[in-house]
């Protein structure tokens, strides 16, 4: 069965970290682009950043630039999002997907493989 879990989501006071994971199976992930998402409350979702399958990663928007990073390890078949200095406003439910295409990886639109998505709460 090919699908996408995420983990490591929870409550967690300003300041903090955590470091979301992506595990794929049915599939390798190795080919594929990865991405993350974000939806907040009464919000639409959007683009985090993307693990190129050729080893890169897209630039990080303003709002988490300098405080988020994405790693994968293909050996795990697992893509990572780890979240410093965590704020109130990056409360959101996070969603990594696999994508074949760039495009596809940093655009909610578009063929991919979604994962279940992963609370994350910061309280102030």
């Amino acid at each position: 069965q090919v699908q996408l879990v995420e983990s490591g989501g929870r409550l967690v006071q300003a300041g903090g970290s955590l470091r979301l994971s992506c595990r794929a199976s049915g599939f390798s992930l190795e080919n594929y682009n990865m991405g993350w998402f974000r939806q907040g409350p009464g919000k639409e979702r959007e683009f985090v950043v993307a693990s190129t399958s050729s080893g890169g990663y897209t630039p990080y928007p303003d709002s988490v630039k300098g405080r988020f990073t994405v790693s994968r390890d293909n050996a795990e078949n697992t893509v990572y999002l780890q979240m410093n200095s965590l704020k109130p406003e990056d409360t959101a439910v996070y969603y990594c997907a696999a994508a074949t295409t760039i495009r596809n990886a940093i655009t909610v639109p578009g063929t991919k493989i979604w994962g279940q998505g992963t609370q994350v709460t910061v309280s102030s």
